[in-house]
């Protein structure tokens, strides 16, 4: 599937500063990032994906590039994968249990089933994917990362968008949350609570009481 691999992408850009994803409990928050950085990573007949690795100061202190003309697949709902070694896991979100119905998107099926079909639509139509991990995470096989997608339809679409967030708003994914009951991605709250306003799994209410 990977056509190409570019390690340490350098001189197309000095650096990102990283919102507050940097903390240290490792909370995580989307932010905005370089929209022009972004799409300007863009390769004609490509899919483009690439990984920044930051430092606990928020630096960036790596980057790994990827490219392939199929585009890039979920391997879970919350899991993208990469390549045969690398997969990136989208922190702190998680599908509903069991079975869902959602009438006005005439689906009836599994919850994991539903929220793998959204973030194929996500992926398949990014023209880049561009994420952030912690340096910690740089040898895993499964790193827990923040993505976003860079999504161009001549007339009528020009945007980056954070993934986690569409699908959180979409009522594709929910938030996880610790053993202590606090949320993993607290930043992503508002997309929940947009959500739950009858979107996705949450147009059916036996998932409101989980």
């Amino acid at each position: 599937m990977i056509t190409s691999l570019v390690t340490r992408i350098a001189g197309r850009r000095a650096g990102l500063a990283l919102p507050a994803i940097l903390c240290a409990a490792q909370a995580w928050a989307g932010g905005a990032v370089d929209a022009a950085y972004v799409k300007s990573l863009a390769a004609p007949g490509k899919a483009v994906l690439v990984v920044e690795y930051y430092d606990s100061d928020g630096n960036v202190v790596d980057r790994k590039g990827f490219a392939s003309p199929n585009g890039f697949r979920s391997k879970s709902p919350v899991d993208i994968e990469v390549d045969a070694s690398l997969d990136l896991h989208l922190y702190g979100l998680e599908p509903c249990r069991g079975e869902m119905v959602n009438r006005r998107e005439g689906y009836a099926g599994h919850c994991g089933d539903y929220a793998r079909e959204q973030l194929e639509i996500l992926l398949g139509s990014a023209k880049v994917i561009f994420c952030r991990a912690f340096l910690t995470e740089q040898n895993a096989r499964q790193q827990d990362a923040t993505c976003f997608g860079y999504y161009y339809y001549p007339g009528s679409l020009d945007a980056v968008d954070n993934i986690e967030e569409r699908l959180v708003s979409l009522g594709a994914l929910r938030l996880s949350k610790r053993t202590d009951g606090t949320l993993k991605r607290p930043d992503l709250a508002e997309a929940e609570r947009i959500g739950r306003n009858g979107f996705g799994m949450w147009a059916d209410a036996r998932i409101k009481v989980q």
